[in-house]
């Protein structure tokens, strides 16, 4: 054997070997994001058996900035070992639509791990409108066109890009208001500023429950235990309008099979856990246990369906 080949194949043993026993140190789950969001939060959910799952520390780092590229271009760029996770949500799928020049492929830079959890998303308006369902709003919006007004946490953000694809949908006209952030955008709808919405369900719950804001639909595939009253989009006649937000664990790129398996199987075992399902689901979350295809697939159909949105609707990021 050449010694070259005898060298590639001794490394290659070695190799096999160091990820046979991984985890050996620390294993970082980086959140793109700021504290207390929806991919924070679930992450010290699970961290906690995790660590013991892995018999190693399990450090929840947060990296904002940037859309969550920062973060997102950290693990990238960390070493394909399994040490360094990304732990991230929707806007993976969605920023690449509105940003053209990204330090990292959404695809090709990582390997999915696993699809942790999905979110609903709820249509809400102002009580002060007076509209009852979904057609009745469709319909005056299509009467006072241009009229209407709708708040989003910002320009490019999930809650614009799924209003923008309901107005393709229904063909009605009404007009984005970004804010810095959900609560301004909550705010003014309660105060009738604005006269609609898209956001999560276990943020605007709250409100719809004391009465301050009414929920018209949810973009969900089958109906809300927790509003059992209100019809999904879908069920309306709106398919093309099921909405999820999402949250999945990606390691960087070439990370081996046999160490992504590792993980997807200790996260699956931890979101199988009732401490642990009943923890998410306390934060509107639906926890999701599958193979890593699932997030692959998953993401594929995001960047695709965000793409020709953004396109459609000319929507522009801050």
């Amino acid at each position: 054997m050449q010694a070259w080949k005898a060298l590639a194949a001794f490394a290659s043993v070695a190799a096999l070997g160091a990820h046979a026993e991984f985890p050996q140190r620390t294993v970082t789950l980086v959140v793109p994001f700021t504290p207390g969001t929806g991919a924070d939060l679930i992450a010290r959910v699970i961290q906690p058996q995790l660590a013991q799952a892995l018999k190693v520390a399990v450090v929840v780092e947060n990296k904002p900035g940037a859309s969550g590229a920062i973060g997102t271009q950290a693990v990238a760029d960390a070493q394909p070992d399994g040490h360094t996770l990304l732990f991230t949500a929707t806007s993976h799928g969605t920023v690449p639509a509105l940003r053209k020049n990204l330090p990292f492929d959404p695809v090709r830079s990582f390997t999915p791990v696993a699809l942790t959890a999905t979110s609903a998303m709820a249509f809400v308006v102002s009580t002060r409108l007076g509209v009852k369902s979904f057609d009745d709003f469709v319909s005056l919006a299509k009467k006072v066109p241009g009229q209407l007004n709708y708040s989003s946490p910002g320009n490019g953000s999930i809650q614009q890009m799924a209003m923008e694809l309901v107005k393709l949908e229904t063909g009605m006209d009404i007009v984005h208001v970004p804010y810095k952030g959900s609560s301004g955008a909550a705010t003014d709808l309660v105060g009738g500023r604005v006269q609609a919405s898209v956001g999560a369900l276990q943020t605007m719950a709250p409100f719809v429950k004391a009465g301050k804001m009414q929920m018209l639909a949810v973009f969900s595939e089958e109906r809300s235990p927790a509003f059992p009253e209100v019809p999904t989009l879908k069920e309306l006649g709106h398919p093309k309008l099921v909405i999820d937000t999402w949250y999945g664990i990606f390691a960087p790129a070439e990370t081996p099979n046999m160490v992504v398996d590792r993980v997807n199987t200790e996260v699956n075992a931890t979101l199988r856990d009732p401490r642990t399902r009943a923890a998410l689901e306390r934060l509107g979350m639906t926890p999701v246990t599958d193979r890593p295809e699932r997030l692959g697939r998953l993401l594929d159909d995001e960047l695709t369906r965000w793409k020709h949105v953004v396109a459609d609707a000319h929507i522009e990021g801050d």
